[in-house]
């Protein structure tokens, strides 16, 4: 474990610290689509991401998701953080979006970290403060943003986070991703299709250009 984590967060921690983590965290590996967290779950553990990248998503009261951002290798997740101090349950949803490593830092430990390291505290201020800008940027995307620009973004970030030009997810999927309807979706899809932008296979989006 101790080589991955030099490998993603060598650069942000101390020696020692990194060695308190390989010593109490767990290691996981995790398949493309496992649930991570659950809505309502109590959190025992704070991830650190090693490789791959997780989707973070919020329910309403019908049930449908809505994308808030994705963490990637080097990240955590500043909501996590906040149920493991509070001992609350969770508010998000936490899914792999692609086949993912994690190392799972207990509870117990966060608080003892920030007293004694000051890259732990460092990071943990700097990830807060790009979760928070994150929401905001969603925030402003449902609100001033047309649903056109936002399918359009969100191939751009899926073929990003994924590196891959095709993007695996059905209609349903992404309408429930960015909170719209399957029809609209399919709708502004056929749309980039026309204008040459991406190409829709029997099982898979074909980005061309986005630009």
């Amino acid at each position: 474990m101790i080589q991955e984590l030099k490998a993603s967060y060598g650069h942000l921690f101390e020696e020692a610290l990194l060695e308190e983590i390989s010593q109490v965290g767990t290691f996981k590996d995790v398949p493309a689509g496992y649930k991570i967290i659950e809505i309502g779950n109590y959190i025992k553990g704070m991830p650190l991401l090693v490789s791959g990248a997780i989707k973070i998503l919020r329910d309403d009261s019908d049930g449908d998701e809505l994308l808030l951002y994705y963490l990637e290798k080097g990240d955590t997740c500043s909501m996590t953080m906040n149920c493991c101090m509070g001992q609350a349950k969770s508010q998000i949803k936490a899914v792999a979006e692609m086949d993912t490593s994690l190392v799972m830092v207990p509870v117990i430990k966060m608080e003892e970290w920030a007293a004694k390291y000051k890259s732990w505290r460092h990071f943990v201020f700097e990830s807060y403060h790009k979760r928070l800008n994150e929401l905001l940027q969603t925030v402003d995307a449902i609100a001033f943003t047309k649903m056109d620009e936002r399918l359009l973004s969100f191939l751009e970030e899926k073929s990003r986070i994924t590196n891959n030009l095709s993007i695996y997810n059905t209609h349903q999927e992404i309408a429930y991703e960015l909170h719209s309807s399957r029809v609209v979706i399919s709708r502004l899809l056929k749309k980039l299709e026309n204008l040459g932008k991406i190409e829709l296979k029997r099982n898979h989006i074909q980005i061309i250009n986005l630009k």
